[in-house]
């Protein structure tokens, strides 16, 4: 039996994704570019973390696993400090050490650190490192502490970075040595499973497909519950959702009572079962009595970096790069401002500039999910003490469109049980889907984020204005379609 590190957690979250990872890996998804993005940033920050411990050498992957641990063992008799990718194997388990620390060869002691891009130490990661511990510990090695770096997120990036503030180094030894007696145990029951390569484990599906990390098997092992199904009821426990599906309700009309449902939950149900829209025009009438005009409709588009780039930033702060402003008077008549950042430069500044040259402090600004917006704005005002006053004249006078999509006051079976702008605006305003779909190169938020944290390695000027265009038409369409939404209500 061959595991990795990266295996053997899979498997203690589910040993049937563990042997799909071996025997079957054609039904498994393929990482799409969100998570690329996030490998990329845990190399970023892996590579960043060694400097903490300077004068090493690192073991390269492409030598291969064997050749791994032969440069390994030669630079630790080279007496060699700190070894990056350190690489060891004992009874057919491999495992990579990010930073190994040899504190004294002859006695074989050493220190292992595990560097994590995230904020926190969560506890699959003490699993990761309990392995490294007990290949090493089998291999006669005195481990004398094994640490977890991860980001420390308030960190707040002056001139120059300071690597040292940047990281939390954590001792989780105790933890880890507590999680020893339970291996073999683990082990056996991977290998049960793995001598057998004709059948995979029979496992249905639970809470373990989304915990600690969402599996890439999910597609294959649910294909037997619908597009939309209890699973999707809003706000409803994980817990709840399995409990209805080992009692084989999976449907809505499996449904017999709904009377334990939230008021919510209930109307999601009963517009599915009964195919129409539920719909309080009061309520909508009184969301929009408190809207003034000129309306002022504004999206921001973000990005974040693991490694603050810029002064005055913390790590995972978002960013804001660009923002879109349709100005809608009462008569239905438009204007429509934009503002995009150049990339390579902190943006903040000029973006807070002219926001506050867009907006006036005395009109009703619309955001969709204005929590996002108005956080923005607050991190501006507190950098910006030239802008602070109309910044924050701006957050006070948001109003937020959720509010009745939020509360249920509309809500239609095509909403499948989300709020969602994104499901919100194929019910109210079909046409628009379209719209999204025939944008070139950037279709939703995640993929702007990406494209203009790229900007700058673009070298072409032609491909970088293009994707300068297709930020700008991605942007302009989230207020146009806030826009349309406001006039799909104010029909209602």
């Amino acid at each position: 039996m061959y595991l990795s590190k990266s295996l053997y957690t899979r498997g203690l979250q589910c040993v049937k994704s563990l042997w799909l990872k071996k025997y079957n890996q054609d039904v498994l998804t393929i990482p799409n570019e969100q998570t690329q993005a996030i490998f990329k940033t845990g190399n970023e920050v892996g590579e960043l973390a060694c400097k903490l411990f300077p004068n090493g050498k690192e073991v390269p992957f492409k030598l291969g696993l064997e050749d791994m641990i032969i440069q390994t063992k030669l630079w630790i008799n080279m007496n060699m400090k700190n070894i990056y990718e350190a690489s060891f194997k004992y009874n057919g388990i491999f495992i990579a050490v990010d930073i190994l620390h040899v504190i004294d060869n002859a006695k074989k002691e050493v220190k292992i650190y595990e560097v994590k891009s995230s904020t926190s130490v969560k506890d699959i990661y003490l699993h990761d490192a309990s392995i490294q511990y007990y290949v090493l510990s089998k291999l006669g090695y005195d481990v004398k502490e094994v640490n977890i770096i991860h980001i420390n997120n308030a960190y707040v990036r002056e001139k120059e970075l300071d690597i040292n503030n940047l990281f939390s180094v954590v001792d989780i030894t105790d933890e880890v040595k507590k999680l020893q007696e339970n291996i073999p145990s683990f082990l056996n029951h991977f290998e049960k499973h793995l001598e057998d390569k004709e059948n995979e484990p029979k496992i249905d599906i639970g809470i373990h497909c989304n915990n600690p990390y969402d599996c890439d098997a999910i597609d294959y092992c649910w294909k037997h519950i619908p597009e939309y199904s209890i699973f999707d009821i809003s706000r409803l426990r994980t817990n709840k959702k399995f409990e209805l599906y080992n009692q084989d309700i999976i449907h809505f009309k499996d449904l017999e009572d709904i009377s334990s449902f939230s008021p919510a939950q209930q109307i999601q149900i009963e517009s599915e079962l009964s195919q129409k829209e539920i719909i309080d025009k009061e309520a909508i009438k009184e969301f929009l009595d408190t809207l003034t005009y000129p309306i002022y409709h504004l999206d921001f588009e973000t990005f974040q970096q693991a490694i603050p780039e810029f002064e005055g930033l913390s790590p995972f702060q978002q960013i804001p790069f660009q923002y879109s402003l349709h100005i809608q008077e009462e008569d239905g008549n438009l204007k429509h401002k934009e503002f995009l950042a150049f990339d390579g430069i902190d943006p903040r500044y000029e973006l807070a500039k002219r926001l506050v040259e867009d907006i006036p402090n005395d009109v009703t600004v619309l955001a969709y999910n204005m929590g996002f917006e108005k956080g923005v704005i607050r991190k501006l005002a507190n950098l910006y003490s030239e802008f602070t006053y109309d910044l924050m004249s701006i957050h006070d006078n948001i109003k937020d469109l959720m509010i009745p999509f939020q509360n249920k006051d509309y809500y239609s079976p095509k909403m499948k049980g989300s709020y969602s702008i994104k499901n919100v605006l194929p019910a109210l305003v079909p046409q628009m889907e379209k719209a999204y779909k025939d944008l070139n190169l950037i279709h939703n938020g995640g993929e702007a984020m990406q494209a203009y944290a790229n900007l700058s390695k673009i070298e072409n000027k032609d491909e970088k204005e293009e994707y300068r265009k297709a930020l700008l038409a991605y942007c302009k369409l989230d207020t146009l379609a806030m826009v349309k939404i406001l006039e799909k209500l104010k029909e209602i």
